[in-house]
């Protein structure tokens, strides 16, 4: 008799890339508990999984469990031999109180490390960010990897970059003072993209919606590393059960940095019609910088303008034996199908 695959909860389950994880575990025969801020998203949440292609969804539960709330966590834990701590606020851009990002980020990670362990759950992966491994920094040649930390009050740390680097922290040394033997792994994607689940926009993937939509006048000189949602999915179940993975930090990239003029080009050269509102124009440096003193959101983004930052995802590759199966182009013409097929863009 084949003994059962082991029982995993899935942080936030209405998320882009906890979605893609139940997808990935439930394929793979696995018990699937997710959490939900409130039972009544049920029935949404599994439509959009069983659109997006739900194998065995009788084998996922829910639970409701809030960040900012001890109250559900023992339950969502209990009986339960992994978590997948998915759930965290995601917001890239400028925000005027940091806190609001920080803090529920932090303290949201500590309850669910608090409950696992005292569940005996065997190990916990921690999703964090490039964010939390390569921003701060004035321009380099350095090559990224897990050994280096953000610098949190360097060029272009936003609070998005601060909550992920505090909040990975604060996991960190909670398993290393009061873990017990609850193991972690923390995973750190470059900006990911790739298919949407029902009619919710995460992370890169508005950029190809603003791009399809002709939100965006041009493109300024911006270079952004890629990693396709389905294949940080995989990282995750990899950190999961790779015993060499415990303790360990792992950078996920699809390739490297591509700028953003050539994300128009892999769209009007593939998608046709469908990319008619794709600029063709750039905007230059000198533009952005003026504009961005008005303009909140873009002064975050002008110490980045024409730097593109190295990393490299050997260790990813060596230790848990990822190797990303979609290139950054066909995870953007993935988001992008998807985003028509779902009516997520004007015609």
């Amino acid at each position: 008799m084949t003994a059962p695959q082991p029982s995993v909860l899935v942080t936030g389950g209405s998320g882009f890339i906890a979605g893609h994880c139940i997808l990935q575990l439930l394929e793979q025969g696995h018990r699937v508990r997710t959490t939900v801020r409130t039972l009544g998203r049920e029935s949404e949440v599994r439509a959009q999984l069983s659109d997006a292609g739900m194998l065995n969804g009788g084998a996922l539960s829910f639970v409701a469990a809030d960040l900012t709330s001890d109250a559900g966590w023992a339950e969502a834990v209990a009986g339960y031999d992994f978590v997948l701590h998915v759930a965290s606020p995601v917001r890239v851009g400028h925000v005027e109180n940091e806190d609001d990002v920080i803090v529920p980020a932090c303290a949201g990670t500590l309850r669910v490390l608090r409950a696992a362990r005292d569940a005996g759950v065997k190990r916990v992966v921690l999703p964090s960010a490039f964010h939390a491994v390569a921003y701060g920094y004035r321009r380099t040649d350095h090559q990224f990897t897990e050994e280096d930390w953000s610098v949190l009050n360097g060029p272009g740390a936003n609070a998005y970059t601060k909550s992920k680097t505090l909040s990975e922290c604060a996991a960190w040394d909670f398993i290393d003072a009061a873990g017990g033997s609850t193991q972690l792994a923390t995973i750190h994607p470059v900006a990911v993209m790739g298919p949407v689940m029902g009619k919710a926009i995460s992370g890169a993937n508005h950029i190809i919606q603003r791009s399809l939509d002709g939100a965006m006048p041009g493109y300024p000189d911006l270079w952004i590393p890629f990693v396709d949602v389905r294949d940080v999915a995989s990282a995750h179940l990899l950190a999961m059960t790779t015993p060499e993975a415990a303790g360990q930090r792992f950078l996920t990239a699809g390739g490297p940095a591509i700028s953003m003029k050539q994300i128009g080009a892999i769209l009007r050269t593939n998608l046709g019609d469908a990319a008619k509102h794709v600029p063709t124009r750039s905007i230059p440096n000198a533009v952005v910088r003026i504009v961005s003193l008005l303009n909140k959101e873009l002064r975050t983004v002008v110490p980045d303008l024409s730097f593109a930052r190295k990393m490299t995802s050997e260790k990813a590759h060596r230790v848990l034996g990822w190797q990303p199966r979609n290139s950054p182009e066909a995870a953007i013409l993935a988001t992008a199908e998807s985003l028509i097929r779902n009516e997520l863009v004007k015609a």
